[in-house]
């Protein structure tokens, strides 16, 4: 008896809070009135919204009252009120899920109430019959288990109001994927941009400027050629190693926009080349990469600033005195794990280079997972979606 007590107790309580819910689903009746005259006069209309979104989220606690009660959650397919009024608006009133969860408001304002009501009338015959059925014949209770199937039919009607459609979760997905891919390319745009400024500072700050050097020395070399050959001979020697010095800034521009390495040796020599130059004992480990198949030039790129961004943060932050590169090919992806165990507490807004790995990778539609706790170890995972 008491375990059946128990069990009918805590089916009482979602159906409780389910009447709860359809109460205050009363009240918004009232602001969806009022928002759909304020639309019609027009004057209001940027209510409609906002009230949407109101809706959206009264929907939302049923969504985690069923996830709760059932361990199975109850997807969301919404359109994104982004953009100007008009547009959200319209995204608004077209939204299919906007139309499923008024079905469902108006719905479970009569059934929430009505189950919690009839549950209450079940509690008073079922403590009466159960009480001598179970408790003194000790036979199975017969009417308090139906306050259990009262709320399982509650969550059955909830979930099938609130279930969006295949192709209306195909819709979200497909809306959600245009939102992601939108903040996606405004990041790469950013980092675009930044590559270009840091390109052109690095040229004409370097390059550039020994090329001018080297111009001037030969024009003075050429004039004082007929009367003064040594000084002529001492200006050439200059202007020869302002050419080797501007070269080797051009290569070091070159090599920040794309590694000869990487072309040279592929992207296992190039990390091992990084390894070998780190501050660090780097250890490279990889998997189906050497002599198989290349991963695309942009791809094996942005591998290899990835990890050569982490070990140059690991041996400036972590204090470890050794790192670990995995590298592996997936099916239809590339996979980095750099690790160090040092004292962890990576933050990405301390400008530690992560947040521009993340810009990076998101470009390629790739992902970045940085797990650092306090103490360490610190390790930075990567997947480059590619096709071999």
């Amino acid at each position: 008896m008491r375990e059946t007590v128990e069990r009918a107790g805590t089916a009482t309580r979602l159906l409780m809070v389910s009447a709860l819910l359809a109460i205050t689903s009363y009240l918004f009746l009232a602001v969806l009135l009022f928002t759909a005259v304020a639309t019609i006069i027009v004057i209001g209309a940027g209510a409609l919204p906002e009230t949407v979104l109101l809706l959206r989220r009264i929907a939302g606690v049923k969504r985690r009252q069923i996830a709760d009660a059932t361990g199975v959650p109850v997807p969301e397919a919404y359109a994104p009120l982004t953009g100007g009024l008009q547009e959200r608006i319209r995204t608004a009133l077209r939204d299919p899920g906007t139309y499923r969860d008024l079905r469902w408001l108006f719905a479970h304002f009569l059934y929430g109430l009505f189950l919690a009501y009839f549950s209450l009338v079940v509690w008073s015959v079922g403590l009466f019959v159960d009480g001598v059925w179970c408790g003194l014949l000790r036979r199975r209770a017969v009417v308090l288990p139906l306050v259990g199937r009262l709320a399982d039919l509650s969550v059955f009607w909830s979930r099938t109001l609130l279930e969006p459609s295949p192709e209306a979760r195909r819709s979200a997905d497909l809306a959600a994927r245009v939102a992601e891919l939108t903040v996606t390319r405004e990041g790469a745009v950013a980092a675009h941009g930044a590559e270009l400024r840091r390109i052109e500072r690095d040229l004409h700050d370097g390059t550039q400027a020994r090329l001018v050097a080297l111009s001037m020395r030969v024009g003075l070399a050429r004039r004082a050629y007929d009367t003064n050959p040594d000084m002529a001979r001492k200006l050439l020697d200059d202007a020869q190693d302002q050419a080797e010095e501007a070269l080797t800034e051009l290569r070091h521009v070159v090599r920040g926009i794309h590694p000869p390495i990487l072309t040279d040796r592929g992207l296992v020599g190039a990390v091992r080349a990084l390894a070998a130059g780190s501050a660090l004992d780097v250890e490279v480990a990889e998997s189906g990469l050497e002599g198989g198949a290349r991963a695309p030039a942009g791809v094996e790129a942005a591998a290899y600033f990835v990890v050569a961004e982490a070990l140059t943060n690991a041996a400036k932050h972590s204090g470890s005195p050794r790192a670990r590169v995995e590298l592996a090919r997936l099916d239809r992806a590339l996979s980095i794990t750099v690790r160090d165990e040092g004292r962890g507490g990576a933050d990405e807004s301390a400008g530690s280079g992560l947040l521009g790995m993340r810009r990076r990778i998101a470009a390629f539609d790739g992902t970045v997972d940085v797990t650092s706790p306090d103490g360490g170890p610190t390790v930075i995972e990567v997947e480059l979606p590619c096709v071999w």
